[in-house]
């Protein structure tokens, strides 16, 4: 059967036996993810020390078609339940499966398959979908929901959140992988330790791990708060880096968008940066909403169209001047406008 994802995630939790499951995505990492968090629900965290847990991969299977039905079958000095993983699930395995589904008996191992995507047309999926014991997941690239991570705090001993923190990881987890947000609420967790005190934004915000555009940000940042004398050295060191200067004037562009967008709002910045998806957070939405005060409509709207004067300047085919000099004069005469 088919899985829902509120489903899946209750299984996922709290497994119950079955002749199998599989679990498909194009992300490798979230697909490995969720398989790691139903085997450690399942056969618990010494599963593998108690040789209750078997693992296998698809090149395995083709060379050796029997030891499928040797894990599942097989016994433990240990007791509780046991599971088969198998990585890189195919269409070619879809007989293997079947046979091991087909024989399952209650004491045997649950088979676990992991898989790339898997269209609908798949046979080893319409396997487990139409098998009444067997369960089907997909696993798609959306961000980890907020009960997600509520969960995921919970198993790290983070009970105590505030309201205002909560809303900065759901924002957070829009950024970066699973994996790495795994590894930053394990990172509170531990700076934690010891403290009752509820996890608060500024928390969040102090140890969020950096971004690859940390460094544009601090340059559009200095554009932004008129100091014309850290540009230079900022864009230095960002074409030490290999940041491409088109790069830099489209990213340029969202920022001052951002910043008109939240200027326009008739209630005010603060309301318009409150109303962004994904949501603006911690120091950072402040400092934008003191940004398009000091700007004010009129003069992000000349930003706006220096930005596409030079951006057009970079990709048009008969230009000569060096494109980073470009850029660079374009956020010093951004830096000058506020003044």
């Amino acid at each position: 059967m088919k899985l829902s994802t509120r489903d899946a995630n209750a299984f996922f939790a709290k497994p119950t036996a079955g002749p199998g499951i599989l679990i498909s995505g194009a992300d490798a990492m979230r697909v490995a993810l969720k398989r790691q968090d139903l085997l450690k629900a399942f056969v618990g965290p010494n599963g593998e020390e108690e040789m209750r847990l078997s693992r296998l991969s698809g090149g395995e299977l083709r060379s050796d078609p029997a030891a499928l039905l040797d894990a599942v079958r097989g016994a433990s000095f240990f007791p509780g339940p046991r599971a088969v993983h198998v990585e890189g699930a195919t269409d070619g395995l879809t007989d293997l499966f079947a046979t091991a589904l087909a024989e399952w008996q209650e004491g045997d191992g649950m088979v676990v398959a992991t898989a790339g995507s898997l269209k609908a047309s798949s046979k080893l999926r319409k396997l487990f979908e139409k098998d009444p014991r067997a369960r089907f997941v997909a696993i798609y690239d959306d961000p980890p929901s907020a009960a997600e991570i509520k969960d995921r705090l919970g198993a790290a001993g983070l009970a105590n959140v505030e309201h205002a923190a909560m809303e900065a990881l759901v924002a957070l987890a829009s950024h970066i992988d699973p994996g790495d947000l795994r590894q930053f609420i394990e990172k509170l967790a531990l700076y934690k330790l010891g403290d009752d005190a509820p996890l608060s934004e500024a928390e969040v915000a102090a140890l969020a791990p950096a971004t690859t555009e940390a460094g544009v940000d601090e340059l559009l940042n200095a554009a932004a708060e008129a100091r014309r004398d850290q540009i230079g050295p900022l864009m230095q060191r960002l074409e030490g880096q290999g940041v491409n200067p088109t790069t830099l004037c489209i990213m340029a562009g969202m920022h001052f968008r951002t910043l008109h967008l939240a200027a326009a709002d008739p209630n005010g910045p603060a309301q318009g940066i409150a109303k962004m998806r994904p949501p603006v957070f911690g120091p950072r939405r402040d400092r934008m909403i003191r940004q398009a005060q000091n700007w004010g409509l009129a003069r992000l709207e000349k930003a706006l169209a220096l930005l596409l004067d030079t951006d057009l300047a970079l990709r048009s085919a008969g230009q000569t001047a060096p494109q980073m000099a470009q850029v660079e004069r374009a956020m010093i005469r951004l830096a000058m406008m506020p003044r």
